[in-house]
């Protein structure tokens, strides 16, 4: 025991020593406490993801057509960075950071007697590495626990990563203001140049970003943003990264960014959709930044637009309807255009996708080939035209008026309503909603005892879907709008190639009879004003209870395109039916698309298209003209050209003659 026996000057030292390692157990246990809330934070092994996507949208030619989510990029390395962004960014946010291990005692000194002699925060003392440990791991509340997770996340980022890895992971992660996360993506969306070949000048005003983005980025105030840029060349200088000779041309001819102003004929409508059908394939991805090449057209987009734009303007107000949809595909589904309402930049409210109104007497088609399916009905079978009743519900014509004994293609192109609640009595309504999910309707819908009348609610996308089977010769064929996505190192993430085959819906007898049906209905029925010279059309009419809604869906052996045309807080229009505008729309839009193409038959239909005559400049292998000028001739005939030869030569004459 006496070794433990201490007297004296020895005893004060061992007390001394005693009491510090308990204190120091008990602030080592104490730092613990602290330190285990931030190391939760690395327990899933994942950073924070970033805000959202940055999606780069191409056109099916290979042209951008806009972007969404944010814009990042990270795909270039560290040492490709111009060395004076690094500097100048080191010389601003952090002297020491290659010395410090995540926090610089010395650095939150220096900050806390900056501000002290300024009476304001004017210099922080956050590291890189603390402010990467924030963006990483943390929110950006302002608390005092944020702050200790902070510093001991500094140190767990400098234990498992190198210096220029941490660097690395700033320059891409940090928020640069205007939507853009890392410098790559700022330095393009601000002076529209790579990163690399950005001025010192430019690089100074990046690096100004860091500290505030929305307060200094040039396009919100360019002063300040150049103010800023001038600190930042300074704190080069007294930093030893540069002469003062050596920023004199950059103080002198301060950077300026370029002016980026919303294209007014931006498809912004397809853009939104598009970008949440992205989105739902991308996600899980621990990437950002994504290339997107569309089935997208612009000329058909500006076919589309024009349609319905006119169409409105010249008969909106007479009809009392106000807005209008229409979405485009080829007979593969391929989206080719979409029109989400007649002004994005009042109401981004996409009427295309979003909106789910009651198609009328267009959901009919679903109810005739549910019924050709079960082999007891053709176009040629005879149905009785009389009153029916489902209990105390009585549907009645549209003229109150009724003809006998019709034949399924008589009542269809009349769109007579008696037939198909026959016929929903004997196929059951439940195999005409399940026909109408097969074929392409996506949302729910009671199946009621009107549902043959189309009291159901549908998208303009999905009767588009849906419409497109019968082209398809029976097949399924979704909407769809992405072909391909790559990552920022262009590796494919996704390939619409590569997607299963579409199953089978219908017998190839049943479309050829539905195709059939819906080109009388354009020669010789309600869609008459659906009618293009020279190209076999086929279609079907919709109005709903109370003039709410009016639709025209139908497609070319080229394309597929349904219309809706209505008003969004559902008041009635001036008796709009689907054969009236809706039609004038579809019919004004498949006029401009069919221009300068090859006409392709129509399967079931007994009609030969047009020759046709191709405008000048290149085209692809479909035969759509690809130089993206509006082509000037109309298909014709051969005969139609010389008689509207003849026709000007008169009129030449006349003229001469007066």
């Amino acid at each position: 025991m006496s070794f433990f026996h201490v007297t004296g000057f020895r005893r004060f030292i061992v007390e001394i020593l005693s009491d510090g390692l308990t204190f120091g157990a008990i602030g080592a246990v104490f730092m613990l406490t602290l330190a285990l809330p931030a190391f939760d934070e690395t327990a899933s092994g994942e950073f924070n993801k970033a805000e959202d996507y940055a999606i780069v949208f191409l056109d099916r030619y290979g042209t951008e057509i806009g972007r969404r989510g944010i814009r990042s990029d990270d795909s270039v390395e560290l040492s490709e960075l111009p060395d004076y962004l690094i500097k100048a960014t080191l010389a601003t946010e952090d002297r020491r950071f290659y010395e410090h291990l995540g926090i610089d005692p010395l650095g939150i000194l220096r900050a806390a007697i900056s501000n002290a002699q300024a009476n304001s925060v004017v210099e922080g003392g956050s590291s890189i590495t603390q402010q990467l440990a924030k963006t990483l791991f943390l929110s950006s509340e302002r608390t005092f626990e944020r702050k200790i997770k902070e510093a001991f996340l500094s140190l767990w980022l400098e234990a498992h990563f190198t210096k220029d890895d941490i660097l690395k992971l700033y320059f891409d992660r940090a928020y640069m203001g205007g939507g853009n996360f890392g410098v790559v993506a700022a330095a393009d969306y601000y002076f529209n140049k790579k990163v690399q070949n950005l001025t010192l000048a430019e690089a100074a005003m990046m690096a100004g970003l860091f500290k505030a983005p929305s307060r200094y980025a040039p396009h919100i105030d360019l002063a300040a943003a150049r103010g800023r840029a001038n600190d930042v060349l300074s704190n080069m200088v007294e930093a030893g990264f540069l002469t003062a000779g050596q920023i004199t041309v950059a103080q002198r001819f301060p950077a300026t960014h370029i002016e980026r102003h919303n294209e007014i004929n931006s498809p912004n409508y397809f853009l939104d959709w598009a970008f949440l059908e992205v989105k739902k394939t991308i996600s899980g991805s621990k990437e950002v930044g994504f290339i997107v090449r569309t089935t997208f057209d612009p000329i058909l987009q500006n076919y589309a637009k024009e349609a319905v734009t006119s169409v409105i303007q010249e008969n909106g107000e007479r009809y009392n309807v106000s807005e209008a949809a229409i979405v485009v595909t080829d007979t593969n589904g391929a989206v080719r255009a979409m029109v989400g309402g007649l002004d994005y930049s009042k109401s981004q409210y996409n009427r295309a996708t979003a909106s789910t109104r009651q198609p009328g007497s267009s959901f009919k088609v679903f109810v005739y080939a549910t019924a050709f399916e079960t082999g007891r009905y053709s176009p040629k079978t005879k149905i009785s035209d009389r009153p029916v009743c489902i209990g105390n519900w009585c549907p009645q014509n549209y003229n109150r008026s009724y003809r006998g004994q019709v034949t399924l293609l008589n009542a269809f192109t009349r769109s007579i309503n008696t037939v198909p609640v026959r016929l929903s009595i004997d196929t059951g309504r439940k195999a005409i909603a399940d026909m109408a999910h097969k074929m392409g309707i996506t949302n729910d819908f009671p199946v009621t005892r009107s549902l043959a009348l189309g009291v159901a609610s549908v998208s303009v996308l999905d009767m588009t879907s849906s419409y497109a089977v019968f082209p398809n010769k029976g097949l399924k064929t979704p909407a769809f709008g992405i072909s391909r996505i790559t990552n920022l190192s262009n590796e494919v993430v996704f390939d619409a190639r590569l997607q299963p085959e579409n199953e089978r819906i219908m017998s190839e007898k049943t479309a050829m009879d539905m195709n059939m049906m819906m080109r009388n209905v354009v020669v010789a029925g309600t869609g008459r004003r659906a009618q293009i010279e020279g190209v076999p059309a086929a279609g079907k009419t919709g109005t709903t209870s109370s003039y709410r809604d009016a639709w025209f869906a139908g497609f070319t052996g080229n394309y597929v395109a349904a219309v809706w045309m209505g008003n969004d807080n559902y008041l009635p229009t001036n008796r709009l039916t689907g054969g009236s505008l809706p039609a004038m729309i579809w019919q004004k839009f498949m006029k401009f698309a069919h221009t300068n193409i090859e006409i392709k038959p129509l399967y079931g239909v007994d009609f030969e298209p047009a020759p046709f005559i191709i405008a000048e400049g290149e085209t692809n292998e479909d035969g759509v003209l690809i130089n993206k000028r509006p082509p000037i001739l109309q298909p014709l005939a051969a005969n139609k050209l010389l008689d509207l030869s003849q026709k000007i030569a008169n009129t030449i004459k006349n003229e001469e003659g007066n």
